[in-house]
């Protein structure tokens, strides 16, 4: 089965914990802080694979965590960071931010890599929280949690030429006599369900990637059939060649096919009109496709057309060198079309001082983190947390709405006394 989105949940490593330890031997009486740094938390990291094709494997796994850091040692060692976890996607997958639909990452490229989720921060040890007037200071800080996000996968497959038209005008057929590709090949008028790719070799060094997509039904991009799933990969083709029953034997017109197709595909995206295309008739082997043929050409003077029987191999060969030469001359450009992209908005940590009902409040994600690094019983520790309220502006802003020595302050949860 092709699949070819995926929801998932992923989630970087929590950091791990400094530590407060003491430096303790013999001859060396004074001691020390000797607690070292947590490790840092590990991270996820998407890579583009081309061994793989579609993303089958992310219905049956949907949620990835990165590996927690190590808490810090004694002797001032760090902990060990957590391992980072790699997923392997399809060369073609976007990677999207599920709550908001835009792309976050193109990963259109062999190898190539991306942080999706970051680990959490290893926290300090004591040793790092010495100074000349601190000498011995019995708090640490503690590691912070890791990036967590819902993304969705999409592939849109890399291909350098797409293969459109209605069901049953003979694409399948026409892969398989171009290229290695085995695609299912029945007398049926409901389309196939899944893109077939093929590489057709034109000649040493000179072949090019071919993608038989699904055939499309009137009302595709209006999501009728599976049509709509299919038409994000005529996005990514570099040449479409259209292929038309010029046979009349199922009582079909190749130049009302023509403009239903294009129709499809316009209301889907505007910018597929622009694509390079190669208008091909098929089935020349029937009696009565000379008169289709005939059709085609009266209606596109200004363009050849090409006309083959897929099922014979007639004109198969001239049709290969003819995409191989328009493919020679139109750039490489596997962009999406029309995607907004992602912008990561580095939020200011909002610092929210206020009173109500007499009562003064300190909210805010900075403040909760400085308060889990606390040691209550620890008089450097809470001297350490004054000093840092102070640098936070929390002080300032408690005076300036009026606070007395001995009113209570409720910081994220816990009441304080207030003193100057």
């Amino acid at each position: 089965m092709f699949i070819d989105k995926a929801k998932i949940h992923i989630k970087g490593g929590k950091g791990g914990n400094g530590i407060v330890a003491w430096r303790r031997e013999k001859f060396e009486p004074s001691g020390g802080p000797y607690g070292g740094d947590g490790g840092d938390g590990g991270s996820i990291v998407l890579k583009a694979d081309e061994g793989i094709r579609t993303l089958m494997d992310f219905r049956y796994k949907r949620h990835y965590s990165g590996e927690n850091g190590e808490d810090g040692r004694t002797k001032k060692q760090f902990g060990k960071g957590g391992e980072d976890i790699f997923i392997k996607v399809p060369v073609g997958t976007i990677v999207k931010d599920e709550p908001t639909g835009t792309v976050i990452v193109d990963l259109k490229e062999k190898d190539q890599e991306f942080i999706i989720a970051k680990g959490g921060k290893g926290g300090r040890g004591n040793a790092k929280f010495a100074t000349s007037t601190r000498q011995a200071p019995g708090f640490a800080e503690p590691g912070t949690k890791g990036q967590e996000r819902n993304v969705i996968l999409e592939l849109k497959l890399l291909a350098d030429v797409g293969l459109i038209g209605f069901p049953n005008v003979g694409k399948s057929t026409f892969l398989s006599m171009v290229s290695a590709a085995k695609p299912k090949i029945a007398n049926y008028h409901f389309t196939t369900l899944q893109p077939n790719l093929g590489v057709v070799r034109v000649d040493d060094e000179k072949s090019f990637v071919i993608a038989d997509i699904p055939g499309l039904i009137e009302g595709a991009s209006a999501g009728v059939g599976l049509g709509h799933e299919f038409l994000r990969h005529v996005e990514r083709t570099r040449v479409l060649v259209h292929i038309l029953d010029v046979s009349g034997m199922e009582g079909r017109d190749p130049v009302e096919d023509f403009y239903t197709i294009m129709e499809e595909l316009v209301e889907y995206n505007p910018k597929l009109k622009d694509k390079p295309q190669i208008i091909v008739g098929n089935k020349m082997d029937i009696p009565g496709a000379e008169e289709g043929l005939q059709k085609l050409k009266e209606e596109f003077k200004d363009q050849k057309i090409y006309s083959i029987s897929a099922a014979t191999s007639q004109g198969v060969k001239e049709l290969k060198y003819a995409i191989w030469d328009v493919l020679s001359n139109t750039e490489i450009d596997y962009d999406s079309f029309d995607e907004e992209m992602y912008e990561e908005v580095v939020e200011e940590d909002e610092l929210i001082v206020t009173k109500e009902n007499n009562k003064y409040i300190v909210e805010g994600d900075s403040i909760e983190k400085l308060l889990e690094g606390v040691y209550f019983d620890d008089v450097d520790s809470l001297r350490h947390f004054q000093e840092s309220l102070r640098k936070m502006g929390i002080i300032e802003r408690l005076e300036e709405l009026g606070i007395q020595e001995g009113e209570a302050v409720f910081i994220a949860g816990y009441e304080f006394e207030f003193f100057h």
